[in-house]
């Protein structure tokens, strides 16, 4: 029985803006979590199929077209920007248009009249067409326009969504730029996170209340550098504050609010949605990677019903790289979609299957023999998720120390980084998970090349998360903890063969050098359980995503949860609990499933679904809110 998630070949293949590209030597270390890789006299990693022996090399299907392409490479020029990709096989349209010079506080580009062709590669932006009754910018005036462009190929597809700040009255040329964010992250009662990223090295700085905060430059880097992480400190609790973001000559204006002190039982209301990845129907449902139609609404409305953050569990993006690169500008583009909003409200992000970055083999089969990528400590699917967002960093480090450690004195696993991490805001705790850490695809493959499977919790994880529950049940200022993963623990659309079920298959399980660990799926799916619900009264409710619908279920110790003739230990359920799931932010629709618990399904549905927590002390209420419609799906006492 094959276990794989097929859009890998959507991803990973057969997208236009790949090209097969030969392999440099490596020479890395093989992390001793793998069996059968080793590197061949060239420097070459190889896969050597023990049941054929068989060797297969790793490929890679760089994109043509990296983010700094995208973002940096403008030149000026008497009328405008030249924009050359450094490919000459890309074919397209460049739209582009001015930012109003306006106080707008969801600052959008109005798109132009007329587009740049892009020929081999380079497209010439005209802005001197925009002058007159068309410079909303007043660049003529100020000398200065804040331009947003959008890079489309010849089908149509677009690629990248971005913005630059131009300077001049022509000629003009490239400025100072802030071309992804500024963002508001790790919003608390005393302090918050500014990040943003410029084109160029720099050192920008934020004022808030007449100080001046920067970011900790290292002697070495004088010059500064292009993503920016600033703290914002000694703030009142329940305060909104404007941010000044200054970088050369330039600045823009937002605001935050920061979080109630701890146990003040404020009112407040937070959102929850997951699975963004593209879709079909065309136009902004794909923009490289992500549904940003969808994402977009999700946003707007959020924001619409004044929730003070939003949680995101996994599946932003297509994924099922094998090039840093190409997750990178997948990632950029969902960051893009809904930043408008992010100057004002934290978006906290966990990983889900298709944030996966693979090394991969190519041994002639459909999809090769793909791992988690390589070196672990610079290219790892963990560390490049934590290197592109900006969460707590307080979860475990790793597996190293487990049982199944096959070497005491050196990293043998990936950082989790922050992928795993808990946050509090007033008297709601959010402990978020991560189901595909150190992921190999395909599970049949598992024992052949060893890594974890989709949906199972390993030890050390699984270890902080008794920790953690246990520190905020004692906890008197938290009243309820919401517990997130991608991974349902009870699939009901789509997912019936993986997730923490494998159609019942306790067999499935993690391979660590070549020794399958102690615990099944099932087994492990149990004791997950047991913290959540039996162990842990505080928390309301697990939240999921993976499955591309919105279902709520009600897990009582009534419902068929084991496969027939199951001879293990079997879990009792101490109370009633709710597995909500909503993977509805875009991605494809998965329809019901018949399964062994179906009946326990208190709703499902296949509409765009936002999930709105209105928290009232020890009191949860949820809305269910169509954000394409405004149409109420639901509305529920969870507490």
């Amino acid at each position: 029985m094959k276990y794989f998630l097929p859009i890998i070949v959507a991803s990973l293949l057969s997208s236009a803006l790949f090209a097969q590209a030969p392999l440099q030597p490596k020479n890395v270390e093989i992390p001793a979590v793998y069996q059968n890789i080793s590197t061949n006299e060239a420097g070459f990693l190889v896969f050597t199929n023990p049941e054929t022996s068989k060797e297969a090399p790793e490929f890679e299907t760089p994109i043509l077209v990296s983010l700094n392409d995208v973002r940096a490479s403008f030149t000026g020029t008497k009328n405008g920007l030249q924009l050359n990709l450094n490919n000459e096989h890309i074919n397209g349209l460049v739209y582009y248009g001015l930012f109003p010079d306006s106080d707008d506080k969801f600052p959008q580009p109005v798109f132009f009249k007329n587009s740049a062709k892009l020929t081999a590669g380079v497209a010439d932006i005209d802005i001197a067409k925009t002058a007159g009754k068309y410079d909303i910018a007043n660049w003529e005036q100020n000398g200065f326009a804040k331009l947003g462009y959008r890079i489309s190929d010849d089908k149509g597809q677009i690629i990248y969504d971005g913005k630059i700040y131009v300077s001049g009255k022509g000629p003009f040329k490239p400025a100072l730029s802030i071309v992804e964010g500024p963002f508001v992250n790790k919003i608390g009662s005393t302090q918050a996170t500014i990040s943003f990223t410029t084109n160029f090295p720099s050192s920008p700085y934020v004022e808030v209340n007449g100080k001046k905060y920067e970011a900790v430059q290292m002697m070495a880097n004088i010059k500064g550098d292009i993503k920016h992480e600033i703290l914002i400190d000694r703030l009142q609790p329940s305060t909104k504050y404007d941010y000044t973001v200054v970088f050369g000559d330039l600045k823009e204006t937002y605001s935050f609010k920061t979080a109630p002190a701890s146990g003040s039982r404020e009112k407040f209301t937070f959102a929850y949605v997951s699975d963004s990845r593209q879709g079909n129907g065309g136009g902004e449902r794909n923009i490289h990677g992500t549904n940003a139609y969808v994402m977009k609404r999700m946003a707007a409305m959020a924001m619409h019903e004044n929730s003070v953050f939003m949680q995101f569990t996994g599946d932003l993006i297509n994924g099922y790289s094998n090039t840093v690169a190409d997750h990178e500008l997948q990632y950029a583009n969902w960051k893009r979609c809904i930043e408008s909003y992010w100057h004002y409200m934290p978006f906290y992000v966990g990983p889900g299957n298709h944030e996966v970055l693979l090394t991969s083999f190519n041994d002639g089969t459909k999809y090769g023999k793909l791992v988690d990528k390589f070196p672990f400590n610079t290219t790892s699917t963990e560390k490049v998720f934590s290197n592109n967002f900006v969460n707590p960093d307080n979860g475990p480090t790793s597996e190293d120390g487990s049982k199944y450690d096959p070497n005491e004195n050196k990293m043998d696993f990936p950082r989790y980084g922050e992928t795993v991490f808990y946050y509090i805001y007033d008297n709601v705790a959010m402990v978020v998970l991560n189901s595909n850490y150190l992921y190999t695809p395909e599970a049949d493959v598992i024992p052949l090349i060893g890594g974890n499977v989709h949906g199972y919790i390993m030890d050390n994880q699984l270890d902080w998360l008794k920790k953690t529950l246990k520190t905020l049940e004692k906890d008197d200022d938290i009243d309820n903890v919401f517990v997130t993963i991608h991974t349902p623990a009870f699939p009901n659309a789509g997912h019936s063969h993986d997730d923490m079920w494998y159609k019942g298959n306790n067999e499935i399980r993690p391979v660590i050098g070549g020794v399958a660990v102690e615990k099944g799926m099932l087994e492990r799916r149990d004791e997950f359980l047991n913290l959540i619900i039996n162990k842990s009264p505080k928390v309301v409710a697990l939240l999921c995503g993976d499955e591309h619908n919105y279902t709520r279920m009600e897990i009582t110790n009534d419902m068929v949860r084991y496969p027939e003739g199951w001879d293990k230990k079997k879990l009792k359920i101490k109370r009633s609990f709710w597995q909500i799931t909503n993977g509805s932010a875009g991605a494809p629709y998965y329809g019901q499933e018949v399964l062994p618990w179906s009946s326990s399904v208190k709703k499902y549905t296949t509409q765009f679904s936002l999930m709105l927590f209105d928290i009232n002390g020890p009191k949860v209420n949820m809305r269910v809110v169509n954000p394409d419609t405004f149409e109420m799906i639901e509305e529920v006492e969870l507490r």
